[in-house]
């Protein structure tokens, strides 16, 4: 199955900047092959369900092997079976209504 998720991973413990540990878990996360769009608060996944899960548990055990003794994460997640969608359809469509409604 398919799944579109919403990651953010962040370490505690560490310090303020954090971008040391979102840049290992980019790496993690294009490693296991999947569509990423990182954003200011957090990473867009897209991907296969158990790919993308099992990447997220390696995230969390990279971050631990970086020193970070305490993480706290957000996911949200869909999926959908009636017809294949992508991250850049979900914003394609938001797009063109807003064209639309100008």
């Amino acid at each position: 199955m398919k799944v579109i998720a919403d990651l953010c991973v962040v370490p505690m413990g560490v310090g303020v900047s954090v971008s040391k540990y979102v840049t290992a878990c980019e790496k993690v996360l294009k490693a296991a092959g999947l569509e990423t769009k990182l954003h200011a608060y957090g990473t867009n996944i897209e991907g296969d369900w158990d790919v993308v899960f099992a990447a997220i548990r390696r995230c969390h055990e990279i971050v631990h092997e970086m020193g970070a003794p305490r993480i706290t994460t957000t996911l949200k997640f869909g999926t959908r079976i009636d017809k294949k969608q992508t991250m850049e359809d979900k914003v394609t469509s938001v797009r063109k209504h807003l064209e639309s409604h100008r």
